[in-house]
């Protein structure tokens, strides 16, 4: 079976992981990162599930408190489509090795130029609705709704743009001229051929009964990505994948986040909207949905089995390294674990490894579909924040951290049999351990003489 699974799993593993596309794409994400989390951190100040709390707030900083500080979350979590479009084009451009300030400055021009322009405001006037445009860009063109555009004019600005400097169309100036000028005049042509390209893509659309790509990709490729997102398919189909490339040594998340990552970020990105409305998200599988009630301790959900470590080796080694693992396990960091126990190719470790996980996000999101389990909010936490406390952050909800407690005390049960078979072998191997005499006791230099 082991080898199967090898056959099956590593050459896809090292066919995704080594994708330049893909690895742009993450982390061209992983570049947007820090805004949102900071982002987050201001719009959960904002929505302190405390009584009394909101009132507080409106006598110290006045009726329009929360204004202030979701203007911050507003400026980031409106603009993801742009700057995600920044982030994977600047990433695949430092991957093709050319300039990567003037490819991801021509893909933002690219992108605008595909977007819709001008707006349409209707405004309620007593009974009557009065109609106005404006010329600009509208949010919903430039917000969650618009990450897979970004995607693929950042991917596709940058390809055209590389091909034109490789073929050597460009305006070559003699030496002695400044850097920043040649730079400038070396990006003109290829800067022109990728604009044509996205003018002549507009024109098409306007020809067409979406009108702009932005709506053609959301109908066509986002809609149903998202779509089987929302599946209960989705997420256990991610955390098994996952948890598999792991068994292998090869980071599990660092593969399959290339592919649902931007499922995920759609998703929570709906159930912000709507949690800056102080109302439920509509999504259960959201990314800290898959972060905080998937696993916890990194992957495989290890602070299960560290803590049955913690309590029940009786080898050194894994007593040890229990105790080592502990503090980052908590931070979900679990590197000493993957490959101390190891987990990577232990067949005693890959059912309980692979099999809580998936366990984890079935039984939460059924918990979630019959009410018990809150919502997540859809505020980007660290990953690394810790467990109960992630649980509450994540559904400002303390049923949250009672859940995360329930799943991981079921995962330690379901470690310990497999663990205790592992501990056992380990046990036996330390006891058999004998010192090889090598004879040196033997050794006498009193007969030695140097006549």
């Amino acid at each position: 079976m082991m080898d199967k699974l090898e056959r099956l799993l590593v050459p896809i593993a090292e066919k995704l992981g080594n994708n330049k596309v893909l690895g742009a794409i993450r982390d061209g994400f992983l570049i947007t990162t820090p805004l949102i989390i900071v982002s987050s951190i201001f719009l959960l100040i904002a929505n302190l599930p405390i009584d009394g709390y909101p009132e507080f707030m409106a006598g110290v900083f006045g009726a329009s408190w929360k204004g202030y500080l979701t203007a911050v979350s507003g400026a980031t979590l409106n603009l993801m489509g742009i700057l995600s479009l920044i982030g994977i084009s600047y990433s695949y451009a430092k991957v093709k090795k050319v300039n990567a300030i003037a490819a991801t400055t021509v893909a933002l021009v690219s992108f605008i130029v595909v977007t819709k322009q001008t707006n349409i405001v209707e405004i309620a006037s007593g009974d009557d609705i009065l109609s106005t445009t404006f010329a600009g860009l509208g949010f919903a063109s430039i917000n969650s709704n618009a990450i897979f555009l970004s995607m693929i004019v950042g991917i596709i600005a940058v390809i055209i743009f590389s091909f034109v400097i490789k073929k050597g169309w460009t305006i070559k100036m003699p030496e002695g001229v400044p850097p920043a000028v040649v730079d400038s005049f070396t990006a003109l042509i290829p800067s022109a051929f990728v604009i044509t390209f996205f003018f002549l893509v507009r024109t098409l659309f306007q020809l067409t009964p979406f009108e702009y790509a932005n709506d053609f990709i959301f109908k066509i490729l986002q809609e149903p990505l998202v779509g089987f997102g929302k599946t209960d398919f989705y997420l256990p189909i991610s955390r098994t994948m996952s948890s598999l490339f792991w068994f292998f040594g090869i980071n599990g998340p660092a593969v399959t986040n290339t592919i649902f990552t931007p499922i995920g970020r759609a998703l929570t990105n709906e159930n912000l909207a709507f949690f800056e409305q102080g109302l439920r998200g509509p999504n259960i599988y959201t990314n800290p949905f898959s972060n905080f009630f998937g696993g916890w301790g990194g992957g495989g959900s290890t602070l299960s089995l560290v803590i049955v470590m913690l309590f029940f080796a009786k080898s050194q080694r894994l007593k040890k390294l229990g105790q080592l693992s502990i503090v980052p396990g908590i931070f979900g960091i679990n590197e000493m674990i993957i490959f101390g126990f190891p987990i990577v190719l232990n067949p005693i470790m890959i059912f309980p490894f692979v099999f809580i996980p998936t366990m984890n996000v079935i039984l939460s999101g059924i918990m979630t579909s019959i009410g018990f389990l809150p919502f997540t909010t859809g505020v980007d936490l660290p990953w690394t924040t810790p467990i109960i406390v992630s649980g509450f952050l994540a559904t400002q909800s303390i049923i949250g951290s009672i859940w995360q407690a329930v799943l991981l005390v079921l995962g330690c049960l379901i470690y310990y049999p497999f663990f205790k078979l592992a501990d056992k072998r380990y046990l036996e191997e330390e006891s058999n351990i004998t010192t090889e005499d090598d004879g040196l006791d033997d050794i006498s230099l009193n007969d030695l003489s140097f006549d």
